[in-house]
């Protein structure tokens, strides 16, 4: 998967980069931790500026970030719920996930969208609660931008302050991202496994 990031990044550039950060909304084995670096390693390089890459990975994220935004806001807390209980082995989502996602949002409100970028496990989903909450387009816009500008940002200068250290460390990082990958695929398939009752318990909603 590294090689295949480097390749990308390599040949598209800024469009690469804001094309892989929207992906990793959609599809979370693709690791923002792994896309940023590099970037920010090209940048030190004097490949790419390393504002445009802060700027290109930060809209992508929120670009991914919209389809989860307006799936909230269009299909509504109940019949997500519904979903969830009939198909959320396959989709990895669970109507007390979502609950408890609306309940941190109505506590904490737009610091979710900013701090929940910084989290592995939330960063794919971390929209969907301000659909939900129907929160308006343009503050939502504004404040996935700051969440997205500061991860971004984090990580471009890593990747630019370890340009002497890059290829020392380049040898491991095609093997660490297949393993996240594999571990991602691990935890899907043993969450399908686990949730065997979730259709059962759907069923007995009303439509």
């Amino acid at each position: 998967m590294a090689e295949w990031v480097i390749e990308v990044i390599g040949k598209l550039g800024y469009f690469g980069v804001a094309l892989l950060m929207l992906l990793e909304n959609l599809f979370p084995p693709l690791p923002s931790e792994l896309i940023m670096p590099f970037a920010g390693f090209l940048a030190a390089r004097g490949e790419l500026h390393p504002a445009l890459v802060v700027a290109s990975g930060a809209l992508g994220s929120l670009l991914g970030a919209l389809p989860w935004y307006f799936a909230g806001r269009k299909i509504g807390v109940d019949r997500l719920q519904r979903l969830a209980g009939r198909h959320g082995r396959w989709i990895a989502l669970t109507p007390g996930e979502i609950e408890r996602g609306q309940h941190l949002f109505e506590r904490k409100g737009p610091l979710v969208l900013v701090f929940g970028r910084l989290v592995p496990a939330l960063r794919t989903v971390v929209a969907l609660p301000a659909g939900l909450a129907k929160m308006r387009p343009l503050p939502f816009v504004l404040w996935t931008l700051v969440g997205s500008v500061l991860w971004t940002t984090v990580l471009t200068l890593a990747g630019y302050l370890l340009e002497a250290q890059y290829e020392r460390i380049g040898k491991w990082i095609n093997p660490v991202s297949t393993a996240i990958f594999a571990i991602v695929a691990i935890w899907y398939v043993a969450r399908v496994v686990r949730h065997p009752a979730a259709g059962k318990n759907a069923a007995r909603q009303p439509p």
